[in-house]
């Protein structure tokens, strides 16, 4: 179900974000991601000179390389578009992900390492959503090619990752009925 309408407006700014998982011949994984940032306004930028409507005032792309224990095994970014001259000097700053692993407390590690001036504010927040992406693409895949749930030890990471997933509530008691620890 859609929004409920608004009053009369006008439309200034648009951001879009999007990303894909993709599975690798060689057993990886990629997950991918770009930002861009438009105006509905031409604007005259210091470094860039005029802006028209819908020139893009970002367009930054990620790439995450990860292996079936969700390390990160490599990450390319590029970023093509951005408002000051030196933005791009901070890409290499993202390899410092290499190496670790999506997990509970990886957005923490992340910006531990890239948050402030040690990144950009938008390479970040696209490397937090590429993780996301990275679970929505790879676990359903390993659940049903593997069983890989099956016997489990630990608590897998998604449960109480959500509302809908909260380990006392239905679903969980329905879907995983192991991990289940509401009233029964």
């Amino acid at each position: 179900m859609p929004l409920p309408p608004s009053v009369e407006r006008e439309a200034i700014h648009l951001r879009e974000v999007r990303c894909r998982g993709f599975r690798r011949v060689d057993g990886l994984w990629d997950i991918e991601g770009r930002m861009t940032d438009t105006k509905a306004y031409a604007f005259d930028s210091r470094y860039r000179g005029r802006l028209e409507p819908g020139a893009p005032v970002h367009d930054m792309w990620i790439r995450l390389t990860l292996d079936e224990r969700l390390e990160v095994r490599d990450i390319a970014v590029a970023s093509d578009d951005h408002p000051f001259p030196n933005c791009a000097e901070i890409e290499p700053a993202y390899r410092t992900l290499v190496g670790t692993t999506l997990k509970p407390g990886w957005t923490k590690l992340v910006m531990e390492r890239l948050g402030g001036v040690a990144g950009c504010t938008h390479l970040t927040r696209l490397v937090q959503e590429l993780a996301v992406v990275a679970l929505q693409t790879i676990m359903p895949l390993r659940s049903r090619d593997d069983a890989v749930t099956a016997g489990q030890q630990h608590k897998p990471a998604h449960l109480d990752g959500c509302h809908a997933l909260a380990t006392d509530g239905p679903i969980v008691r329905e879907i995983a009925p192991r991990w289940y620890r509401g009233k029964s």
